[in-house]
């Protein structure tokens, strides 16, 4: 029995020490297929989303909200709770002393073993035995290394999360609530327009690089979302990779070399975080850009003085860029719940800045959105 207990211990605390070696110190994405880490986000988020359709619209989104950092608050505590049961096994076996002569048992040795994980020493419950102090010397020291670790973890990931988070909103006043690339396009219209575009793809290249980092790196940050029901990190990705996409069919005077290396990594993004979350590219079951909503995505961008360069051969070389993205952002988005954003405003809704609790309803559109052909000439 001991023998035995003395194997399951060694699998749990060594088990519980590489998977959290894995996802706070390892800098990379982890290539084997079974991990703890990765069956309890498995296990947990897929009932969280089947409660949350049963809660109200307006309740929903918040309710998803609190996944992300409850699920970090609670994986810390199940590999806490995974070291203090290994080396209690371990204890166990090597042998302790009971208080009140009573006879040590398990549950004594988890008690030691909470109290050692803790450094509490409070020494009602001690090792025998040499291997015995040796164990709960080596899980005092665990307990503190873990500890300290986990101060350091939670910075990393609410600094990532900012960094993300301020692009975001950044987005808000250049491509709307929820951003679309039509409308990030029609404020850029005029050539200072352009330049700015240029400077805001290259940044967003920047963003997508950093996402891609740090969402590999630590995959708990995209179950974080944004402030607002209509933001969200995959809503402004994809809307970047569409601006990307209509830029590289050849809109007039866009830049088109700068908007080849966003569309690059944005796409090598969501297709190394669609292989992270283990959702393989699915084709929509509606086509976000039917060939009615781009002769509409076509005028709309003309209202702004914007024509694409060769407009007959245009429909079939933007069909060819979305279908290298568009699978990987429909599978990640059914399964983070985060909607996708359209091409093109559905309606003249204001942007996030211009309400707030005690302004209900949609300004104009020509009150709502600096545009490119106002007094000051540009955005």
């Amino acid at each position: 029995m001991k023998v035995f207990a003395i194997l399951v211990g060694l699998i749990v605390v060594i088990g519980v020490l590489w998977e959290s070696f894995e996802a706070i110190v390892l800098p990379r994405k982890v290539a084997r297929r079974f991990r703890f880490t990765r069956l309890f986000y498995r296990s947990t988020w897929q009932p969280w989303v089947t409660v949350a359709r049963w809660l109200p619209n307006r309740r929903r989104e918040s309710f998803l909200g609190y996944f992300g950092p409850l699920s970090l608050l609670f994986l810390l505590a199940f590999w806490a709770v995974g070291l203090v049961i290994g080396f209690g096994l371990l204890e166990w076996a090597a042998g302790l002393t009971a208080p009140s002569g009573e006879m040590p048992t398990v549950w004594h040795a988890l008690y030691f073993s909470g109290t050692t994980f803790f450094t509490l020493g409070l020494g009602d419950v001690a090792p025998v035995t040499h291997l015995g102090k040796f164990i709960t010397v080596a899980e005092s020291g665990t307990g503190l290394g873990f500890l300290a670790l986990v101060i350091g973890y939670m910075p990393v990931i609410y600094q990532a999360f900012s960094r993300r988070e301020v692009a975001v909103s950044l987005l808000d006043a250049r491509a709307g609530s929820p951003p679309t690339a039509g409308e990030l396009l029609r404020r850029h219209a005029d050539s200072d327009g352009q330049q700015a575009l240029r400077e805001l793809l290259h940044d967003w290249e920047r963003w997508s690089a950093e996402i891609l980092e740090s969402h590999l790196s630590y995959p708990i940050v995209a179950y974080f979302r944004s402030q607002h029901s209509n933001q969200s990190w995959l809503a402004a990705l994809v809307a970047i990779l569409d601006t990307s996409a209509i830029a590289r069919v050849g809109l007039e005077g866009a830049c088109q070399r700068q908007a080849i290396l966003t569309f690059a990594i944005a796409r090598h993004a969501v297709v190394d975080l669609a292989q992270v979350f283990s959702t393989p590219p699915r084709r929509p079951p509606h086509d976000r850009l039917s060939a009615g909503q781009f002769d509409d995505l076509v005028r709309y961008l003309e209202t702004a003085g914007l024509r694409l360069d060769h407009p007959e051969t245009a429909p079939h070389r933007l069909a060819e860029l979305r279908r290298l993205y568009e699978p990987y952002v429909h599978s990640l988005s059914l399964y983070l719940r985060l909607p996708l954003p359209p091409w093109t405003p559905h309606s003249a809704r204001a942007d996030n800045w211009q309400t707030s609790a005690w302004e209900k309803g949609a300004a104009p559109r020509s009150d709502r959105v600096p545009v490119a052909d106002e007094e000051d000439g540009h955005f």
